[in-house]
């Protein structure tokens, strides 16, 4: 080999390097970016839990407040509203049950009448079958 054709080789080779290296080190610096990001976000999560925490307590502190302050006026509705329901269940009682003893014997004989159709059409079906 002369000396132009070792130096000619040398520059062929070097544009490959340098573009392995520099692909080398933006891969890099991606990897250091990509940490550096998720370390940001994780201080985000951490700085907006940090603030939100006080407001949700407070916030559970006045539903609790709420809640106990509604429990005479629920109580008190409720107080009012129990005897309409239990009137209203003993007037319908007495219907519910002179409906249920007029339907049970037409629902009796209706279930009766689909059996005997089912057992019809498998008598049918049974006579049209090859002998075996």
């Amino acid at each position: 080999m002369t000396g132009c054709e070792s130096s000619s080789l040398v520059k062929r080779d070097i544009p490959a390097e340098i573009e392995t290296l520099t692909k080398y080190f933006q891969d890099a610096i991606e990897i250091v970016k990509s940490h550096e990001l998720i370390s940001q976000a994780q201080g985000y999560l951490e700085d907006g839990k940090t603030q939100i925490t006080p407001l949700t307590d407070k916030i559970q502190e006045h539903a609790e407040m709420i809640q106990e302050q509604m429990k005479p006026f629920v109580s008190d509705i409720e107080k009012k509203v129990r005897p309409v329901a239990d009137n209203l269940q003993a007037q319908f009682m007495p219907l519910v049950d002179k409906m249920q003893a007029q339907f049970k014997p037409l629902a009796d004989d209706m279930q009766a009448q689909m059996e005997q159709l089912l057992q019809t059409v498998v008598d049918q079906t049974k006579a049209l079958l090859p002998a075996q």
